[in-house]
């Protein structure tokens, strides 16, 4: 498989796009985590990867969308951008995700990549603004991979999208990444509608065009138009585990996940201080869907004095390895209205509605499911979580099991109280 992997990536893709994924990508992003472990034991804290939403807008209206994206457009402009990612890469930084919205709605996101060759991006798209001429910027940058989202067949993806022949738009842009051999990559917020695709046959499908990875994200029911009833069980998502631990063993395709370490020991990557997120406001959060902020990219502080100070922030990280190694937002969204109550975190949405959003949520299951851990088969995913991606040590010093609401029950219990300040 490894062979078969090594053989397509010197076969498909552009050799100055192979070097740059893995010069700025590989080598200096293992670089970045190992900054990010001496600074964790110096008791700093700045994140190794950082995830900036450039722009609110988008063309299309999906189910649970937690983005204002209909409302008035704000964009992070590339005066900002180049002083954050300037900021970062003097902590050792050099891998971006790029979020919206839509990231190329944003008029001068390619500029953005083309101002810092020494960094990767990793753009998260719904393929629509991928024209030839852009795959053809892309490749002409080389530091860039979009990561195209497609959420089931023609009929599926329309429901999910809100919008009519997406599928076939979606494909287009993703066509002309691998006609222009930019090497992309293919997601899916895994739901009760479309989780068919966790398949070796759209795995074999995939490999065929010409993808290098792929990811399967699970659905969230968060946002103003949030759809429960699409979640998955918990048996769904553990099926979900179980079959990307096969196919990472199988197939020629790099597979993704940020919800595990290598024993398959749930965890969160905002919690555990590997990421968090920029809003298109310039907010800083603790990941995007969690809309609650105190700090701005904005401060006249230095980014490396707004982390390390940031009160809110550790607060939260501590907060979630607390309670659960899964998605705090889903099992217990009460401690996030706590959270904003003790530290006065603004709401950072334009319909100004995450709290009363949080209050409306029902607890649900997440990644944890203790007893059913699936530890890695494959020895070179399993290396590279047991160095590079695990939970550097949070829950151990964190955790207290005393305090997990075990939610996986086909009626969960009924939500904690919210407790005021001062109570």
């Amino acid at each position: 498989m490894y062979a078969r992997m090594a053989w397509r990536l010197l076969r498909e893709t552009d050799k100055r796009l192979l070097w740059k994924l893995a010069w700025n990508f590989g080598f200096k992003g293992v670089l970045s985590v190992q900054k990010h472990k001496a600074r964790l034991k110096r008791g700093e804290f700045f994140p190794p990867f950082l995830y900036v939403s450039v722009i609110n807008s988008c063309n299309l209206r999906c189910q649970g969308c937690w983005v204002d994206v209909a409302a008035k457009q704000s964009k992070i402009e590339v005066a900002a951008m180049d002083r954050l990612i300037t900021e970062a890469k003097a902590m050792g930084n050099s891998f971006f995700g790029i979020l919206g919205g839509e990231p190329f709605m944003h008029p001068e996101v390619l500029k953005i990549f083309a101002n810092h060759p020494d960094c990767y991006f990793q753009v998260f798209t719904n393929g629509h603004f991928i024209t030839d001429e852009v795959a053809r910027e892309l490749r002409r940058c080389g530091n860039v991979t979009p990561l195209i989202s497609v959420e089931g067949n023609e009929i599926v993806s329309d429901e999910r999208r809100g919008r009519e022949h997406v599928y076939s738009q979606t494909m287009q842009g993703l066509q002309n990444c691998l006609k222009h051999k930019v090497m992309a990559g293919v997601c899916t917020s895994l739901c009760q509608t479309n989780f068919e695709l966790l398949s070796e046959k759209w795995l074999d499908r995939l490999i065929e065009m010409g993808v290098m990875y792929t990811w399967f994200h699970i659905y969230r029911p968060v946002g103003p138009d949030a759809k429960p009833e699409l979640s998955l069980t918990p048996e769904q998502q553990l099926q979900c585990r179980k079959f990307v631990v096969e196919m990472r063993a199988k197939k020629p395709i790099v597979i993704v996940d940020a919800y595990y370490d290598g024993e398959g020991r749930a965890l969160c990557p905002a919690a555990t201080g590997f990421t968090h997120h920029i809003s298109p406001w310039g907010d800083i959060e603790p990941c995007p869907i969690i809309q609650l902020a105190k700090e701005t990219i904005y401060d006249e502080r230095p980014l490396k004095q707004v982390f390390q100070e940031s009160e809110f922030l550790r607060d939260f990280r501590q907060t979630a390895a607390q309670h659960t190694r899964g998605c705090i937002v889903l099992e217990r969204p009460d401690l996030l209205e706590q959270l904003a109550q003790r530290h006065g975190a603004r709401d950072t949405t334009a319909r100004k509605a995450e709290l009363q959003e949080l209050a409306a949520m029902d607890l649900r299951p997440s990644q944890y499911n203790p007893g059913a851990e699936v530890p890695e088969k494959s020895w070179a995913y399993r290396l590279a979580k047991y160095f590079f991606f695990n939970d550097y040590g949070t829950y151990g010093k964190h955790f207290d099991e005393k305090k997990w609401i075990d939610v996986r029950q086909e009626t969960p219990p009924p939500r904690p109280k919210l407790m005021q300040i001062g109570q």
